[in-house]
């Protein structure tokens, strides 16, 4: 591609997005150049702490643990409140327990600070992802979705390598920068973000109080009404599968390279990585992919998922690792988009919160069963079992989108129940989105960083 077509490329990417979802991808960008904790809590734990896998793992999944609480707390409260409220009370919070982890000694003392740290970081995504559904326009969202992402794994790219180096010189360091970038991030939200959530009384999606042709009112949401919608419910019980196997980045494979005998810093390069692919290949894929057929790109996604981390067990070097890290990156990178494009548009405007919230709850369980999984069988089997089950499960995903794509392509199979799924929820299919499984979000929330979170 020459010089000048990358550069016109570039400019419809991130061209037609309104000023305040850029005002949020700079706070996306501003937090993960902070996110030092999730990242190397595990390494943090059983390198400098001396704990075992199954400790780091107990902390892990209580990270998670308090990350599905508050999933579904925030989306109620993203509703109910506001995007904005919700946001600064997360990352207010966030910084207080990041700082406080760096502190707290007694192994008690840590399993429960972290488990706050997850409740409070976690508690930012459904907002975000909610308010980007709100701003911006239908046949922009994965675009938009697209670019936050890669925001977040710029700022990841950039983290992942500087933290491994820092470590050297102690971890409260780390603790300390994390907390300080998340409060210029709430400081940011707070001075440039104006609230976004639609107002019931709103005539329609996409326009204002004088347009025409106005929607009939939706019907209330409540999370009754999101776990009856069985569509979207397998989409997130598909996301929880992709989302297990994402979360060993942050848990099992630290633990395996100690194992080893490689450093924080050989870690840093690896999982870095992740960052610096996504960074250099996210926008251009987004441009292939975004009027695409979702179903084949998610299928090939979880199979390059697993076999990424099924690679994992022949590697022993920090280039085998980094290249094992390579090939499940790629399947994220088709993944996150594409699925988050999809969530927003099952979601119904009135009920972004909570949707987003149940979408964001895949993650939390994830990255709560995910650690301790994971550490148990490092434990008791060996890391090389960890990654042969990795690759199973990436297939079970493959073999799920299959059979959601056949089912949403035909109309049957996967039914929405009650009226509470997309034709009965006043959702509009919004044809230039594109982003429907058979139709023309990262990470997790877990001891890693929060694909699609800002905290």
């Amino acid at each position: 591609m020459s010089v000048v077509r990358l550069r016109q490329a570039t400019k419809e990417s991130v061209s037609g997005l309104p000023r305040a979802f850029w005002w949020l991808w700079t706070s996306t960008l501003v937090n993960r150049l902070g996110g030092f904790v999730a990242t190397f809590l595990a390494m943090y734990l059983t390198v400098d702490r001396g704990y075992s896998a199954m400790f780091a793992g107990l902390v892990g999944a209580l990270h998670g643990l308090g990350g599905a609480v508050s999933a579904v707390v925030s989306g109620v409260l993203t509703d109910r409140l506001g995007r904005r409220p919700t946001l600064l009370v997360s990352q207010l919070s966030t910084a207080v327990t990041v700082a406080v982890l760096g502190f707290v000694q007694d192994p008690v003392a840590i399993a429960v600070v972290a488990c706050l740290v997850g409740m409070t970081s976690n508690a930012s995504r459904p907002a975000v992802q909610a308010m980007i559904a709100d701003i911006v326009a239908p046949e922009d969202r994965v675009r938009a979705f697209s670019l936050n992402y890669w925001a977040i794994n710029l700022g990841f790219a950039v983290s992942a390598a500087a933290a491994g180096l820092i470590a050297r010189h102690g971890y409260l360091t780390l603790f300390l920068a994390d907390a300080g970038m998340t409060l210029l991030c709430a400081v940011i939200v707070f001075a440039r973000l104006p609230e976004s959530r639609p107002e019931r009384d709103a005539v329609g999606e996409g326009q204002g109080a004088a347009g025409v042709a106005a929607d009939p009112p939706e019907p209330e949401v409540g999370l009754g009404t999101v776990l009856r919608d069985r569509r979207f419910m397998a989409v997130v019980a598909l996301s929880f599968l992709i989302a297990t196997l994402i979360q060993q980045a942050f848990v099992a494979l630290p633990v395996a390279m100690g194992t080893d005998g490689l450093s924080s810093t050989d870690f840093g390069v690896a999982i870095a990585t992740n960052g610096v692919l996504i960074v250099a290949v996210q926008i251009p894929v987004t441009r292939f992919i975004e009027h695409r057929d979702p179903a084949p790109l998610l299928i090939a996604s979880a199979l390059l998922t697993g076999a990424g981390f099924g690679l994992t067990a022949f590697a022993g070097s920090v280039g085998m690792y980094a290249l094992a890290v390579a090939v499940w990156t790629l399947g994220e990178v088709i993944n996150s988009p594409t699925q988050m494009g999809l969530v927003a548009r099952l979601s119904p405007t009135h009920g972004r919160g909570r949707y987003q919230g149940m979408y964001t709850l895949s993650w939390s369980l994830a990255s709560l069963i995910a650690p301790l999984a994971g550490g148990a069988v490092i434990d008791r089997f060996g890391a090389d079992t960890l990654w042969a089950a990795s690759a199973v499960v990436g297939g079970v995903a493959a073999a799920g989108y299959a059979a959601l794509g056949r089912a949403m392509r035909s109309g049957s199979g996967v039914e929405d129940s009650g009226g509470s799924g997309v034709e009965g929820s006043g959702v509009r299919s919004s044809g230039g989105e594109g982003s429907g499984v058979g139709g023309s979000e990262g990470k997790g929330s877990g001891v890693g960083a929060g694909a699609a979170e800002v905290g």
